[in-house]
Order: C-alpha cells, then sequence, then structure tokens
C-alpha cells in the first residue's frame, strides 16, 4: 500500500488517484461489454460492513453446537442483508459471505435475497443485470440458483416456506422460488445477447439453463455446498423434478436463440450457451433439441456457398463455430445426422481431418454415426487419408475411428492392416512383432528403433520401450477390444518384463495393462504371471503399479496370488528387520 504524504490527506491522495482509477475502470466495463464489472454498480459497502460479512465467512468455517444456533446465526446475518444486497453481491467480501450462507439458507431467505437483487437496481429488474455480469455478483446468482433443487424439494415443489423464520409476518411478500427463477429467466430471455456476450454473464445464463431444464451438474453440487474446485471430468448429471412452467421458459429461451443464430455461431463467449442449451433440451426436450439443430443447419444452407462447396465448411474450420457444429453433430438425430453428412461432409472427410479445428467434429461424427452401413462409407473415406492424417498429429480422429470399428463390429481388419503400413512395420511379417512399441509410442519403425547404418536394421528385443504417450495408449486399448487382436498380443507377449513393468508404471501406459488382462486367456495369464514373478515389489512401489497389481491379484489364479503374497511378504519383512 502507497504511504500517505507527510501533510496530505486521504480525500486528497483520494482525489489525485480517482481519474487513473476512473479510466480503469472504464476499460474493464468496456472489456466485459454492456453491464460489465463496474457499470451500474452502485453504492459501495461501507468499511464497517465489509468487517462484518468477513467475520461472517470466519464463523462458517467453525463448527456450530447445534442446528438451532446455526440456524439462528444464518437468519440474523440474513437479516443484514435487507436494504444492500447488490452492493453486497458485487462486493468481493460480501459475495463470500453470500456464497456460503446460501447452501444454508430457508426458501424465504433465498427468496428475499434475490427479490433485493431485483429492486435494487436502476429500473425493474436492472439488478439482475447488475449482478449476473460482474465477477462477484455472477457468483451469488449462479450459488441461488444452485439452490433450486433443494429448496423445492424441501418445500415440496411450491419453493415457498409458510412461516417466516425471522417472525416479521412478511415472508409471504417475498414470493415462491419458482416465481423469482422464471422472473429471472424472462430478464434473460429479453435481453439474452447482452447476458451471453458478457464474460460473467454468459455463466449465469447458463446455470440458469441447467435449473430450468432441471438438471445438476457434480461440480455444481460441489461447489454450492463445499467450495472445493471440481475435479476436471466430464460433468456427470443429476435430475430434479421441477414444475412444469420451466419448460415454458425454456420454449422461450430456444426461440430468442434462433432469431440470434449467427450471433451464437461466431461469438465465442455466447456460443457456449447455445452448446449447454442443446445439451440440457438432448436430455431433458429431444425436440427442442433437434429443433435447435434445424434451425441453426437452415441458416447455414441459406448463406452463399463456396465454388462447388458447402457454407458449413467454412464454420467447421473456424475455432469458435467448430465447437458449435461439434455438439450439433454430438446431439443430431437421425434424420439430422443423415442431413449434415450427406450435404456436408461427404467428400471432404480427409480434408476437414487434417484441419487444426474441423478434425474434432470430424472426430464427433464418427462418435455419432447411427449404424454399420453409414459408418462403412465413412471409414471408407477416411482410411484414404489415414497416413496423412497421422502425420498431421491428429490421433483424435484415429482413436475414435479405432472405437468406433469396435462399436460397429466393422472394418477391423483393414483398420489394423492400415496402421501396419502406417507405422512401416506390415512387411517383412518379422516386423509385426513390434506392432505393440510402436503403437503406444506413435513412431514409425525406423524411428523408433534407429538402425545404425542407412537402410539397415536392430534387434527389437535390444530396444528398451520408451517415450509412451496418451493418444497411443488409447489407441492400444482400442485395438485389443477387437475381434482378432492376435498381431497385437502376440507383440504384447514378446515384450521382456523390463518392459512390461514400465508400461505398468506409466500413467498411460497402466490402463493398457488393465485391458491387456481381459484380452488374455487363462493360458496366456499364468505366462505374463510368470514373467512379471520377481518384479511385484517393483509394482508396488508405484503409484500406478500398485493399481496394475490390484487387477492382476483379481485376476489371478490361486497359486499366482500365492506367488504374489511371498514376494511381498519378504518384502514386508526385509523392512521391519531393517528398523
Amino acid at each position: 500500500m502507497l504511504a500517505r504524504k507527510k501533510g496530505e490527506t486521504g480525500t486528497e491522495r483520494g482525489k489525485k488517484e480517482r481519474p487513473y482509477n476512473k479510466r480503469k475502470e472504464e476499460e474493464r466495463g468496456k472489456k466485459h461489454g454492456d453491464g460489465g464489472m463496474e457499470k451500474g454498480r452502485g453504492k459501495r459497502l461501507d468499511p464497517m460492513s465489509v468487517g462484518y460479512f468477513r467475520r461472517v465467512s470466519e464463523r462458517l468455517g467453525e463448527e456450530f453446537s447445534s442446528e438451532e444456533e446455526k440456524a439462528l446465526f444464518v437468519s440474523n446475518v440474513f437479516s443484514e442483508v435487507r436494504g444492500q444486497a447488490l452492493p453486497l453481491a458485487t462486493d468481493p467480501t460480501g459475495s463470500f459471505a453470500l456464497q456460503r450462507l446460501l447452501p444454508l439458507a430457508t426458501p424465504t431467505q433465498v427468496c428475499r435475497l434475490l427479490k433485493g437483487l431485483r429492486e435494487e437496481g436502476e429500473e425493474e429488474g436492472s439488478g439482475f443485470k447488475t449482478a449476473a455480469c460482474q465477477r462477484c455478483g455472477a457468483h451469488v446468482i449462479e450459488t441461488a440458483l444452485r439452490q433450486t433443487r433443494r429448496l423445492l424439494q424441501d418445500t415440496g415443489g411450491s419453493g415457498m416456506q409458510e412461516d417466516s423464520e425471522e417472525g416479521d409476518g412478511d415472508a409471504e411478500d417475498c414470493g415462491a422460488v419458482e416465481d423469482h427463477v422464471l422472473g429471472l429467466a424472462s430478464e434473460v430471455t429479453e435481453k439474452l445477447l447482452e447476458y451471453s456476450r458478457d464474460t460473467h454473464g454468459t455463466f449465469v445464463v447458463r446455470t440458469l439453463i441447467h435449473v430450468l431444464g432441471g438438471l445438476e451438474t457434480r461440480s455444481q453440487e460441489q461447489t454450492g455446498r463445499g467450495f472445493k474446485k471440481p475435479a476436471p471430468k466430464a460433468p456427470e448429471f443429476s435430475e430434479f423434478e421441477v414444475p412444469e412452467s420451466f419448460k415454458g421458459a425454456l420454449e422461450c429461451l430456444a426461440d430468442k436463440l434462433l432469431e440470434h443464430v449467427t450471433v451464437f455461431l461466431t461469438h465465442s463467449t455466447a456460443s457456449p450457451v447455445f452448446q449447454i442449451c442443446m445439451q440440457v433440451f438432448h436430455r431433458q426436450c429431444p425436440e427442442l433439441c433437434q429443433r435447435l439443430g434445424q434451425g441453426m443447419l437452415g441458416y447455414l444452407t441459406s448463406l452463399n456457398p463456396g465454388a462447388g462447396s458447402s457454407p458449413l465448411l467454412v464454420f467447421l474450420k473456424d475455432q469458435t463455430s467448430s465447437r458449435l457444429l461439434e455438439k450439433m453433430v454430438e446431439l443430431s438425430q437421425k434424420p439430422l445426422f443423415r442431413s449434415l453428412y450427406k450435404d456436408h461432409f461427404r467428400g471432404q472427410l480427409v480434408t476437414l481431418a487434417l484441419h487444426p479445428f474441423a478434425n474434432f467434429p470430424v472426430q464427433r461424427l464418427l462418435a455419432a454415426v447411427p449404424n454399420q452401413k453409414l459408418f462403412v462409407k465413412i471409414f471408407d473415406e477416411l482410411s484414404e487419408g489415414l497416413e496423412a492424417i497421422l502425420a498431421a498429429g491428429h490421433m483424435g480422429v484415429i482413436v475414435q475411428l479405432a472405437e468406433s470399428c469396435v462399436k460397429h463390429g466393422e472394418r477391423q481388419t483393414e483398420l489394423l492392416q492400415c496402421l501396419l503400413q502406417a507405422f512401416h512395420c506390415a512387411d517383412p511379417p518379422s516386423r509385426k512383432l513390434s506392432c505393440a512399441p510402436l503403437f503406444l509410442t506413435l513412431l514409425a519403425h525406423e524411428v523408433y528403433y534407429q538402425p545404425e547404418k542407412p537402410g539397415g536394421d536392430v534387434e527389437q528385443s535390444q530396444k528398451p520401450l520408451s517415450g509412451l504417450v496418451y493418444h497411443g495408449s488409447c489407441l492400444v486399448q482400442s485395438l485389443l477390444r477387437f475381434s482378432d487382436n492376435s498381431a497385437l498380443l502376440r507383440s504384447l507377449r514378446s515384450l521382456p518384463a523390463s518392459d512390461l513393468l514400465i508400461l505398468a508404471s506409466d500413467q498411460s501406459g497402466s490402463h493398457v495393462m488393465e485391458v491387456l488382462m481381459t484380452s488374455l486367456s487363462d493360458k496366456g495369464r499364468d505366462r505374463l504371471f510368470k514373467k512379471l514373478k520377481g518384479h511385484y515389489v517393483q509394482l508396488s512401489c508405484s503409484k500406478h503399479g500398485s493399481r496394475v497389481l490390484d487387477k492382476l491379484w483379481s485376476a489371478a489364479a490361486l497359486g499366482s496370488r500365492r506367488a504374489i503374497a511371498e514376494e511381498l511378504g519378504e518384502l514386508s519383512l526385509s523392512l521391519s528387520l531393517s528398523q
């Protein structure tokens, strides 16, 4: 903090700093669009209130002697929120306190907060926009929306608590949770572009869509109650029952989305809103999902195409648009999928698979193929450029192609042969024995083994396994699920124990070992156990190898289990003696 100069008052120093801060705030407001972080913020919290709500956050982190004491504390704090909901929500300290309070709040308390936010703006409903399009306020509204499931269940679907917990007799003036959610939905729908284009507002819109659709993600549940950072995994949805009026709000939102298709197709901040809508509609209202997809496709096909090409190709190669089209392909039903493939993808698959952005929609296309006949057509077209796709490093396409071969039970032999040729281990036949290390490292034979003389060769057994990569592991796992995986199994069985130990101890390679265990026959498992004998201690000391050892133990026969137990028992004995 800057020291105050001698003879300079705080007011004078504030006046000197104010022009710089004002320009900075204006720049930040422009950056965050209309209703940005500083625009229309309103009055700030006074220092005394800031200190009070900081102590509230600290107290909520401590244990309460009883639930009654906790409820009384929460009730007392919410009584202090009245009249300053907006400045409190947009203040960092106040926002954090509200986020911790809301999971403990009653329906009346939540409704009173939402009502305060709505009424404290300059115009009716403008408080929602001011808070939603501000960094701290957006978190408060999201947290409040995520209480919908709990509050609807606690009140039997009404979202309204009859008796006021504070005994002031005005609970009925707060309305029901359903009314406030619908009010926010109406406000968002009316100003959808303003909310969706805003850096913070777009997250509020997405959370609102999930709530209206009766979906809650695991990450939302964790964030709302424990404030733990969610794991970087695909969200798993849990459904809850919502009032019928929520579906009507979703339909109005869908109409508004289709009015501004061009914005959601090209705007990087707004585009995820359309994607989330399609995802929620796909689970809850499939007809709305297809309506959005058809509307998007109708807009694209109405554009002037290039010479002999589809107008969709331009958007497939755009970083923002390709994400939305990727979601549309993933969630499309048969009629929409056939239209997409026939009119836009067919004949362009290799070109798209080689593009840095368009290859992702191609992956979704492969994953969403509805039947074997159509998959065969797509495979035959892509197989012509398989080596070029590998050279471009777009392994997601190759891995998805292998997974689709497993799913549809088609073209498995052809894909394996194409891969052997692409990795230069198809001829002579003896080279096939080295295919597993090549697939795992995604290196051609001559690159991986590096012969000392040009045109020469080396003994494959002399090259230790190294350089394992994630997509190589995924590819081998898929190939092991082929109906005829004998070539790959022979290659893996030929690996020495030291290479198997490296494979099992690697983060990506350990998953290959787990799939391998399910692919081997009983005799094959016995051979694997014999090869690994003497290395179980090393496996148990490895983070990933220990998990493989658990799988080995589960699949082992009595004799193999005895060998594992004896080896680990000797280690335990030696450790105890050394102490």
